[in-house]
């Protein structure tokens, strides 16, 4: 019933963006990372659930309106041919002395802004910044998401360059609001990471190890499906839209043998591990003391100058 609610919810914000990881699944992802946590961390995390939750997707919504913000959220690994994870320094000082900046921006930063974002939460507990410690717990949550996701780490993120567009927001949005209420997303409790930006590393090259499956296999589906099998049309916001249907998605699942599951689950365990590795690197304040937060208002006024990739 939770599930179904916060679906709900989420459905109401549709209209202002294409789904990345699903405005839902990020959400999902986020909240369920709040229980792997201790209890002295708990103590905030839980009391500020639905903070945690429904910020989830701020960083998409930024992307539209905040120049820079675009580039967080993915790393085209094969822009830098078949050995981009041994010729790419996995920080970003070193990284900024190898490749001229703007390339690297137009290609994805990834990686190195989600280890800056844990350094920023680290810091922001370390000085007891409650506000500061819920927007960037939010954030990170999100970018370690993203991360975790095959077609955030290649050129071909939409399945633009194979006449597969569309297959972004299938694989990490439509499977998981058609079929995260079957998934187990209970991934144990939270533990240290002693290499923080090596870890990030590692989830983005086992993601981008998926890319040809996530790839492949709906190609072979397309092939198997008729066009009027493969969509169906739903009503959404007031609007009748074409969506890929409950068959072929399903069928999609199956062939990827719980690929998108695993993947959940992985970010939950993943973001839960940040979270409480920036805790103690904190030294493991009383986050029971901690003030009033200052609600933030963020604006997310679309600029059209900005350049930024849709995942329809």
């Amino acid at each position: 019933m939770k599930i179904f609610i916060l679906q709900a919810i989420l459905f109401g914000f549709n209209f202002l963006l294409p789904p990345f990881w699903g405005f839902y699944a990020h959400s999902l992802i986020n909240r369920q990372a709040v229980f792997s946590l201790p209890p002295e961390m708990m103590v905030l995390y839980k009391t500020e659930l639905e903070f945690i939750t429904e910020k989830a997707v701020n960083p998409d919504r930024r992307r539209y309106a905040v120049e820079g913000e675009a580039e967080k959220h993915y790393i085209d690994l094969d822009h830098y041919g078949d050995s981009a994870l041994f010729i790419l320094p996995k920080y970003w000082p070193e990284a900024i002395q190898k490749f001229p900046e703007d390339s690297l921006r137009a290609h994805g930063i990834g990686p190195w802004a989600a280890y800056l974002t844990f350094i920023s939460l680290t810091k922001a507990m370390e000085q007891k910044n409650k506000t500061a410690i819920l927007r960037l717990s939010a954030d990170l949550g999100h970018y370690l998401g993203d991360l975790n996701v095959p077609l955030h780490t290649t050129k071909n993120y939409n399945g633009q360059l194979t006449g597969q567009e569309g297959i972004h927001g299938f694989w990490e949005s439509r499977v998981p609001e058609l079929l995260a209420k079957d998934y187990t997303f209970w991934v144990g409790k939270a533990e240290y990471v002693e290499k923080p930006q090596l870890a990030i590393w590692d989830a983005v090259a086992n993601a981008h190890l998926k890319v040809d499956s996530v790839l492949q296999t709906e190609r072979e589906l397309s092939s198997q499906f008729p066009q009027d099998q493969k969509y169906s049309y739903e009503e959404r916001n007031g609007l009748t839209v074409r969506v890929y249907s409950r068959e072929f998605t399903e069928a999609y699942a199956m062939a990827l043998d719980g690929m998108v599951e695993r993947q959940m689950r992985k970010s939950i365990k993943m973001i839960a591990d940040f979270w409480y590795t920036a805790w103690i690197n904190a030294g493991q304040p009383d986050l029971s003391t901690l003030g009033q937060s200052v609600l933030e208002v963020e604006k997310f006024d679309k600029d059209p100058k900005l350049k930024v990739r849709d995942h329809l």
